[in-house]
């Protein structure tokens, strides 16, 4: 949500619109999220592209009843007091009303990707998972009690306040994003319960020790209820699955092993495992603040901010920033750092798409693995990161693992040899994804 937002201030320049999005007073921020989730019901309609059916697909999960009951008392554009036109300017996708098509982070995406006002939950826990939320609170707490870390521009200083009234407090009481409360006061548990019940996934890096002490972290997992075991593995076979098909896309002649519909048949399965824990709107508002928290801290370093600047963490990755902002407060990012931030936002786009069911059919899972639309690109990126973060081999049947054990292609994606962000952890004490296989 934040990217979008940096693209519409800066003019197309992202480090420019960075700079002006961490300007913005924490009041502004906090009623633009509270205008974001209200517009989710203005989102433009996508006709299904299949052309098998007489419906449209909605870039949310929820109906107006949930985004009604969760929404501000007075729904944005309708009062004349507040008007949103310059929120509606960098919300509305370019083109859909005569092409179909949307922008997303800067990227033109057509045909069966929705418009996208914040991201799925997998996106802030496959980010989390670097590790970048336990830098950045360490970060902060280093900028606020001390000079240790040097002296803040004021872009800067305005970056931290920002930072510590968004994301380290309690929001105002009635923001859709304001998910803290007596019942639930602590943060860390509240969004590893999330991606518990969501995902069945935990993040493996323990919560350092200064924080160690500031929830019930042994025993959170008690009351979770139905929790998503197998969406590892329903998830994991879907790749496999479309990776076959990637495989010989253009076999014309001789056995053919892609089998489109299986394809969708795991698609629906995985959408209704998924809405299973968002009957109701349950995890809605979850959702909708830990994405905006990690959104934030992706969008500081996507580029060389005032930040990074001024803590000396340049870079040529927002990785390999990260692990030189983690080499200044002790913490070093996950070993996979790169891969996972590669992989954050193709695997949301993807799931996105599955949950509002365009790849329910054989027509439309075929698009998964056929070229000539974006979400094959995106598709790609999802299945050789998830391969390469987690270890796990989707590009390969395990009978053909066990047969080919050490040949084929390399199981990690390339990266910089000096790259902070890749390199093994120094202290035993890194934050290790629980992708791992």
């Amino acid at each position: 949500m934040f990217f979008p937002l940096a693209k519409a201030l800066g003019n197309q320049n992202a480090e420019l619109g960075a700079q002006r999005v961490f300007r913005l007073h924490p009041n502004q921020i906090a009623n633009l999220l509270d205008e974001i989730w209200g517009s989710a019901r203005r989102t433009p309609q996508i006709p299904d592209p299949s052309g098998e059916k007489d419906l449209v697909f909605f870039a949310r999960f929820f109906d107006d009843t949930v985004l009604d009951a969760l929404d501000l008392p007075t729904q944005p554009g309708d009062d004349p007091f507040f008007p949103t036109d310059g929120l509606d300017a960098f919300l509305a996708p370019s083109g859909v009303a005569t092409t179909g098509s949307f922008e997303w982070s800067g990227r033109p995406n057509e045909l069966f990707c929705p418009p996208l006002l914040w991201h799925h939950l997998a996106y802030a826990y496959v980010l989390e998972s670097t590790g970048i939320v336990e830098i950045f609170a360490e970060v902060v707490r280093r900028l606020v009690v001390g000079e240790t870390m040097g002296v803040l521009s004021p872009d800067s200083i305005a970056w931290l306040r920002a930072t510590e009234q968004l994301f380290f407090r309690d929001l105002p009481t009635f923001s859709v994003a304001s998910v803290l409360s007596q019942v639930r006061p602590f943060d860390r548990t509240n969004r590893r319960n999330a991606y518990w019940r969501m995902f069945g996934l935990d993040l493996a890096h323990a919560v350092p020790p200064l924080w160690a002490g500031s929830g019930p972290l042994s025993d959170w997992k008690d009351l979770t209820g139905p929790v998503n075991h197998d969406f590892r593995q329903k998830w994991s076979e879907l790749l496999r699955q479309i990776w076959i098909g990637v495989e010989n896309r253009a076999n014309n002649s001789g056995a053919n092993p892609t089998d489109p519909s299986y394809i969708a048949l795991l698609s629906r399965a995985l959408k209704d495992l998924l809405g299973n824990r968002r009957r109701g709107g349950a995890l809605a508002r979850e959702e909708f603040a830990y994405v905006t928290m990690l959104n934030w801290f992706h969008l500081t370093v996507d580029s060389d901010t005032s930040l990074i600047v001024d803590l000396q963490a340049q870079a040529s990755s927002a990785a390999d920033r990260l692990g030189a902002l983690g080499q200044k407060v002790g913490i070093t990012p996950a070993l996979r750092s790169r891969e996972l931030f590669d992989l954050a936002e193709p695997m949301s786009t993807l799931l996105r798409g599955i949950e509002l069911g365009l790849f329910d059919t054989e027509s439309t899972a075929a698009t998964l693995f056929t070229g000539g639309t974006n979400i094959f690109r995106d598709v790609l990126d999802t299945i050789n990161n998830w391969q390469s973060a987690t270890g796990e081999r989707v590009k390969e049947s395990p009978a053909r693992q066990l047969a080919t054990a050490g040949g084929g292609q390399p199981l990690r994606v390339p990266v910089p040899a000096a790259s902070p962000a890749a390199m093994a952890p120094l202290n035993g004490s890194a934050p290790a994804s629980s992708l791992k296989g």
